[in-house]
């Protein structure tokens, strides 16, 4: 069965996944984009961008791995775009232009319907109304024996965290405070749902924790 995990998701030291105040001017929220600064002079992160330099070492190992052997992806409607309520058009294809970086069908969880939207490079966003557990069966049925990556944000990772259908979960926890925002853990108890860190390791832009699964059976979230 294909693993679902988390990879590459950037929090701050005090636990936040993005600030307050998310727009189409600031899609991360208020100081939101700080949480990326490790992955942006990385080589595969540059890569995406079409420039040919970069930087090597702990942090372009975790962008590294958190593209492979990947099938599909499940983010939240926050994560793919602005637009809250109904859709008012088709205008909003998301934040990566004409040929995303996903480059496999991306399941987008919504409560308003959409056509499927194909765009360049192998990538098609679905939107999925019926909820996680169906977007996770059509995010098999397309990801065969490949990987699947929850994308985010923080919402969409803590229900499925409290499902218990995460297998792995990689954070870039960066080294700055947001104070306010989007929560990754309030509430959650990680080892009362199976979960421990098995493996962390440090660079200078960011502290990576790896956290999996301790047994077969995930206990039923409380």
């Amino acid at each position: 069965m294909s693993k679902v995990r988390v990879a590459a998701f950037s929090i701050s030291l005090d636990g936040y996944g993005a600030g307050v105040g998310q727009s189409l001017q600031e899609p991360l929220g208020r100081d939101g984009e700080s949480l990326h600064r490790w992955i942006l002079p990385t080589r595969t992160f540059k890569a995406l961008q079409g420039e040919d330099d970069g930087t090597t070492g702990v942090d372009d190992d975790f962008v590294v791995q958190s593209f492979e052997n990947l099938g599909a992806w499940i983010m939240g409607r926050n994560m793919f775009g602005p637009v809250r309520g109904d859709w008012p058009d088709d205008s909003w294809k998301g934040w990566w232009g004409d040929n995303p970086p996903y480059h496999v069908p991306v399941f987008v969880l919504t409560s308003h319907p959409r056509e499927p939207i194909v765009m360049q490079g192998g990538t098609t966003f679905h939107f999925v109304t019926d909820g996680i557990e169906a977007a996770l069966e059509r995010a098999r049925e397309a990801a065969g024996d490949k990987g699947i990556r929850i994308g985010g944000g923080a919402s969409v990772i803590r229900q499925y965290l409290q499902a218990g259908l995460i297998d792995e979960m990689h954070l870039a926890i960066s080294p700055v405070l947001l104070g306010k925002g989007e929560t990754l853990f309030e509430g959650i108890s990680l080892p009362d749902l199976g979960y421990r860190v098995i493996r962390h390791a440090a660079s200078e832009a960011a502290t990576h924790v790896v956290i999996g699964r301790t047994a077969t059976e995930i206990p039923e979230a409380r």
